[in-house]
């Protein structure tokens, strides 16, 4: 496309630089000009329309990764809590999970503790949490010492503590919301389709909380 725009100019130039003999001349001159603007302006609208499918081909595929790392997040629901644990046969710490799913749906290392990846994260307000983003909670009289992943409607996924197992939960209960400690954002995974946040709204949630 930029070689045909370039022979366009350059004929154009060419025609301009060229002295006119006759009435004639600026006659032609003029339909060669105007058929040159036309043609150039067909170009600039198929470039534009190229550049907007790209840009909504990129924000379907953010989205579609997104929802397959809450869908894998979904799929590791009762594997047991581990303190230091990294992979679904020895179990999970709450850190060790979020690290896992990142790492196998998007490719992305995080830090391996929570507080870590908090630093190392997007922060953003509370209200403008889509899943996929990081929770983060104090459970522990210390700042972001417990991490989760959001999932919509207000629940979040995690591995909550020794004895239990992977689960999801409701941010908006009692224990969660005077323990919430800051939303993040991880790089590249801004967007999720409805169809998964609405499969985590009908999921059924254990009432039992992280002690």
């Amino acid at each position: 496309m930029s070689r045909w725009l370039i022979a366009l100019l350059f004929v154009s130039v060419t025609a301009h630089a060229a002295p006119a003999d006759s009435r004639d001349d600026d006659l032609n001159q003029l339909l060669v000009n105007r058929s040159l603007i036309s043609q150039l302006r067909e170009a600039r609208h198929h470039m534009a329309e190229r550049t907007s499918d790209f840009v909504k081909e990129a924000r379907q595929s953010v989205a579609a990764r997104t929802s397959d790392l809450v869908v894998t997040a979904m799929g590791f629901i009762g594997v047991p809590y581990r303190r230091g644990g990294n992979n679904a046969e020895t179990g999970f710490d709450c850190s060790g999970f979020v690290r896992a799913i990142y790492s196998e749906t998007l490719g992305k290392m995080l830090p391996r503790r929570a507080d870590q990846q908090a630093s190392a994260t997007e922060k953003i307000d509370k209200n403008e949490l889509k899943p996929g983003d990081l929770v983060f909670f104090n459970t522990m009289r210390r700042a972001f010492s417990h991490v989760g992943i959001y999932v919509g409607d207000g629940n979040f996924i995690h591995a909550p503590r020794t004895g239990a197992q992977v689960r999801v939960e409701s941010m908006q209960s009692d224990y969660w919301l005077r323990r919430f400690d800051g939303a993040r954002r991880v790089q590249g995974t801004d967007g999720l389709d409805a169809a998964t946040a609405a499969l985590a709204a009908q999921l059924q949630l254990p009432g039992a909380q992280l002690q």
